[in-house]
């Protein structure tokens, strides 16, 4: 699993972060923030057959690792990323 996002972002209301996939199998994919007020920032069903990456627009309020959870053969795999905020975007 492999998280993609930018180190930094100047403006938490509006954070590109994306997943993709490197396990075999047909796979979900959520992506969660740590220290936002609901971790769970967006959850992916990838239907099979399909390139298993997505990409979205979150909201982060400051600083947080974010995560990449992959459910894959029933078994589950993550990947974690810090990204920096200097204007945060949950009411900051």
């Amino acid at each position: 699993m492999v998280i993609r996002a930018a180190e930094s972002a100047a403006n938490g209301a509006v954070v590109q972060v994306g997943g993709e996939r490197r396990i075999p199998g047909p796979p979900s994919i959520s992506i969660l923030i740590d220290k936002n007020p609901s971790a769970l920032a967006a959850s992916f069903d990838i239907p099979a057959g399909t390139e298993p990456s997505v990409t979205t627009s979150v909201k982060m309020g400051q600083t947080s690792d974010v995560y990449a959870l992959v459910k894959a053969d029933g078994k589950f795999y993550v990947a974690k990323k810090e990204i920096k905020v200097t204007l945060g975007g949950c009411g900051g």
